[in-house]
């Protein structure tokens, strides 16, 4: 009788263990299932990242990067928008991404070990080696390549008592003390300060500032294109697989990823996006030496100076005046649509008119104009948007589709109980359902029948690209 209890109570107790684990597991499910739902919901992917001239820049007032087109199309698949968080320090991108301050950090990562304990990676999205970025010798064109490789480190035991600079937070820093502990030897390993990319580092070498500094291969080939006194050849790891990371509850969207970078892989679509970043060294190259190229400041376009002066006249940031630009022309003055509308700011000739202007292809009229009006539907909607920020995005909108549709749009919220104050999800949604029958032919509707799409997405689009202009131009 005795066994048979001590028995009974084992097999409760397993019996116990096994149900609470089944619901851990449930929990776990949940959790990961959950994140996928919540990014759906919100409609944005978040990603973490950050800036250099190959993974998320703007050049010419478009927003580009080998990363940035990879998240474009991996929310395009989920049905979502891209918000960007802009982190520069690698162990920040971390620290964020543990307290859920965003879905995934897409940026250029070794997968180690160390990283593996806390955070989960991707499956890798291209291979690549690190290595010693040094320079050659003074006058090195008028020397033999025996005399050049003989001023240089070409293993890596000859970096026995040299300084090498590093980024801080990179998988650099492990790999230089392995090396210095494989070779028995002493690397003076300097963690750079936390400003500073790995471009930076590499311009330091160039510019004779610091001796060396580690970089993955893919970027360096690029920055070679750019110094050409620089010597990239001395590997110091073997192959090592680039990734991105989520957190170690994020299994169902890490495996969504997974499963599209597979199959985007094997795409002629992913080779173009790979080779655009880091096969064509002339194109970095040019952005490199461009004043168009954002990095903490500079220049959106040659107009930036006229932008900001009628920005100022109208009490608008600049930044959206030149975003609200970009998608009308890309500032191309010269262009022309298929409706007559001309130059910067696509004014119709009767506006110009309107305003006592018909050279609308002189940039600073063009932009006069188009001001102007500006102010004219700001003031319009004062009288029922009350908040700026707000009123924009009406502004915005009766900009591209003219008032009378938004109006339509927002008796349409105001009947059907929505926030008629209110842009996204409101206002908006009605735009849209004006291209049903129930909502066009509805008693409120003054101006009949519209396909919005391409206006909601105009707001859209100049809104986001605005949020990126102010990252980089504070």
């Amino acid at each position: 009788m005795k066994l048979r209890r001590t028995i009974k109570k084992i097999t409760f107790a397993s019996f116990l263990i096994f149900s609470l684990f089944l619901n851990s597991c449930e929990n776990e499910k949940q959790i990961n299932t959950h994140l996928i739902k919540e990014i759906k919901n919100r409609g944005k992917l978040v990603a973490i990242t950050g800036y250099n001239n190959y993974s998320y820049f703007i050049y010419k007032g478009k927003t580009l990067g080998f990363e940035y087109e990879l998240l474009k199309k991996f929310a395009d698949k989920l049905g979502v928008e891209v918000e960007i968080k802009l982190q520069n320090n690698i162990d920040e991108m971390f620290a964020n991404l543990e307290k859920n301050n965003g879905d995934l950090i897409a940026y250029n990562l070794t997968i180690t070990q160390e990283r593996k304990k806390n955070f989960n990676f991707t499956n890798h999205i291209n291979t690549t080696h690190q290595v010693l970025i040094q320079r050659k010798p003074k006058k090195w064109r008028r020397l033999s390549i025996d005399r050049i490789n003989d001023s240089l480190v070409k293993t890596p035991y000859e970096l026995e008592n040299k300084t090498v600079y590093v980024r801080n937070g990179s998988a650099y820093i492990n790999r230089l003390k392995n090396l210095a502990e494989e070779n028995g030897i002493n690397i003076n390993v300097v963690i750079a300060n936390d400003t500073l990319s790995t471009e930076d580092l590499i311009d330091q070498v160039a510019n004779r500032k610091i001796d060396f500094t580690i970089a993955d291969e893919n970027i360096a080939n690029l920055n070679k294109e750019f110094y050409s006194i620089l010597d990239i050849d001395t590997k110091i790891s073997l192959p090592q697989r680039i990734a991105w990371a989520v957190n170690k509850n994020s299994n169902e969207l890490l495996e969504e990823f997974n499963k599209w970078i597979d199959d985007f892989k094997k795409t002629m679509e992913f080779q173009v996006i790979y080779e655009r970043y880091y096969e064509h060294k002339s194109y970095y190259k040019n952005r490199r030496q461009s004043k168009f190229l954002l990095k903490e400041g500079g220049v959106i376009s040659q107009y930036d100076h006229l932008i900001k002066k009628y920005a100022k006249n109208i009490n608008w940031d600049w930044r959206l005046l030149a975003s609200l630009i970009y998608q009308e022309s890309k500032f191309v003055n010269e262009d022309t649509s298929w409706a007559g509308a001309i130059g910067l700011m696509q004014i119709l000739p009767e506006t110009g008119a309107s305003y006592g202007v018909d050279d609308l292809l002189d940039p600073e009229k063009n932009i006069q104009v188009g001001a102007k009006y500006l102010k004219w539907l700001d003031d319009y909607w004062a009288k029922k948007i009350k908040n700026k920020d707000e009123r924009v995005k009406f502004v915005l909108a009766s900009y591209n589709l003219g008032y009378g549709h938004i109006n339509d749009a927002l008796k349409l919220a105001k009947k059907y109980g929505a926030d008629s104050t209110k842009w996204d999800m409101n206002v908006e949604s009605y735009l849209k359902k004006k291209s049903s029958e129930k909502f066009y032919n509805d008693e409120v509707v003054r101006n009949g029948y519209c396909k919005c799409d391409e206006t909601i997405n105009f707001v859209k689009e100049i809104m986001k690209r605005y949020e990126r202009y102010t990252q980089f131009l504070k």
